[in-house]
This record gives C-alpha cells, sequence and structure tokens, in this order.
C-alpha cells in the first residue's frame, strides 16, 4: 500500500497537488499566531479599504483590519467545522448504515426510511432552520452540518455492508460461533471502511463550503470572528474592492479542490481495479 501510495504520488500530480493545498493550510492554520503579522480583529479605520500593498499584502477590509491575517486564522475555523464534521458523520453514519444492512429486515426498513426522511430535505434549507433554532455558533453549525450530512454515510455503509456479508469468510465466521458483533467488529467493518474514507476525504471540501454558506449567510460563527465565508459576506457591499472578499473566497476555493483531489486519488488507490492502474 505505501509503495502504491508513493507510485501516485508520482504519476498522479493532482493528487500531490491537493495533498501540497491541503497540508499547506493545515500548516497556517496551525501556526497562525507565528505567520500572520497582524491581530485578526484589531482595527484601524485610517487603513480602511486598503488595497494589497507590502504592508498589508491583502489589503484592509472595510474595517482597516488585515485580511492576510483574517485569512490565516480563518483556517483554523473553517478546517475545524470541515474536520469534526466529517469525522462525526462519518463515525455515526458508518455504525447506522452497518447496523441497518447486517441485521436486515424490519430493522432495516425503519432505519432507512428514517435516513430518507432527512435526506427528502434539501441540505442547506434544513442546515439554515437547524442552525437559525439553535442560534449562530460554531458549535450550532457544526451540528447542523452533522445532522443533514449523516444519512448519506449510513447508505453507503450500508449498500456496501449489504454486499460484503455475502463473503464467504463471513459465512466461515458465523460456522465457527462468532457473534453478530464479533463478526460486524472485526470482519465486515475493516473490510468496509475503504469506501467511507473516500467519500469522507471527497466531503471535506463540501463541509467546509457548506459551512462558509452558512457564515455566508449569517448564521455561523459570531462577529468579528476570522472565519472565511463570513468575510465574503463582508466583502459583498464592496464589489469594487475585490480584496475583500476575493481572498477569502479564493482559500475556499483551493482548500475544496485539494480536498476533491485528495479523495480522487485515494479512489485510485483503494479501488482494487483502480490500483492495478497505479
Amino acid at each position: 500500500m505505501l509503495k502504491a501510495f508513493v507510485r501516485m504520488m508520482r504519476k498522479n500530480y493532482l493528487f500531490t497537488f491537493g495533498c501540497i493545498i491541503c497540508a499547506f493550510w493545515i500548516f497556517t492554520a496551525i501556526f497562525a499566531g507565528v505567520i500572520a503579522p497582524y491581530d485578526p480583529i484589531a482595527q484601524e479605520l485610517a487603513v480602511k479599504l486598503k488595497p494589497p500593498t507590502l504592508q498589508h499584502i491583502f489589503g484592509t477590509d472595510n474595517f482597516g483590519r488585515d485580511i492576510f491575517s483574517r485569512v490565516i486564522y480563518g483556517g483554523r475555523y473553517s478546517l475545524l467545522a470541515g474536520c469534526v464534521t466529517v469525522v462525526l458523520v462519518a463515525v455515526i453514519g458508518s455504525i447506522y448504515g452497518a447496523v441497518a444492512g447486517y441485521v436486515g429486515g424490519v430493522v432495516d426498513d425503519i432505519m432507512m426510511r428514517l435516513s430518507e426522511m432527512i435526506l427528502s430535505f434539501p441540505s442547506l434549507i434544513l442546515a439554515m432552520c437547524i442552525n437559525a433554532a439553535l442560534g449562530s455558533s460554531l458549535l450550532n453549525t457544526m451540528f447542523a452540518l452533522v445532522i443533514v450530512a449523516w444519512p448519506s454515510y449510513a447508505r453507503l455503509m450500508r449498500s456496501v455492508v449489504i454486499t460484503v456479508k455475502e463473503n464467504e469468510y463471513i459465512e466461515a465466521a458465523r460456522a465457527i460461533g462468532a457473534s453478530r458483533f464479533r463478526i460486524m467488529i472485526k470482519e465486515i467493518m475493516p473490510n468496509s471502511i475503504s469506501s467511507i474514507l473516500i467519500m469522507a476525504t471527497t466531503d471535506l471540501g463540501n463541509q467546509i463550503l457548506m459551512f462558509s454558506t452558512l457564515s455566508f449567510l449569517g448564521l455561523g460563527s459570531a462577529p468579528p470572528t476570522p472565519e472565511w465565508g463570513m468575510m465574503v459576506s463582508d466583502g459583498v457591499n464592496y464589489f469594487n474592492k475585490f480584496w475583500v472578499a476575493g481572498f477569502p473566497g479564493l482559500a475556499i476555493f483551493t482548500m475544496a479542490v485539494g480536498a476533491n483531489f485528495i479523495g480522487d486519488g485515494l479512489r485510485d488507490l483503494l479501488d482494487p481495479k483502480l490500483r492495478k492502474q497505479i
């Protein structure tokens, strides 16, 4: 697997590019306090809406805050929200879907109808309603994203488990008296997790976009938090000042694209049919 990963890094330039982008944003988010030249919430009205200069390489916003520093610090909130959301929905959806797929019957029908009920609502509208009802905060936004995202993982895991549980090694485990719980934990889950891993990696960019959208609509972190979506929202009234919304929008775009490149690369690596071509 490691050799295949190295070969893919050499041959799949998009995957390598995606790894570089994501590593860059993770690094800047971790060391934001060292990299950022200014306090991200410090206001200096004397230099408000200044274009990019050597002193403020991304310019300043309508409160005179340094946009470069805010973009660097904003990565902490956007990446945290995206990563935590993806991990939670992957765990919840995987367990839920595995139980439904393995048990089957009436239990499967009831559990899947519940997930389909959530999927029947437009994800953005449902997340907006949940977030508006709970109040605008980082935790409430992540909670809303988890609620709307986990059914997709559950359906994927269920379909994979239904296929895996018919394999001969599962029948062998039943024959030697292994319990259902042991079979699910030891045999089914490890052989089904690759699909969830690929989906989670690809979905990271989507969750960051969703979080940024909610923040853009005023349902994310409270001002003056330096969050990418909120920064784009602040720049809506200043279209002639491209840097106010342009640079945080570019950060959202690059992170989403990088995560999707990694997801595509992992699919090629973990899929046995595609792995032979690497």
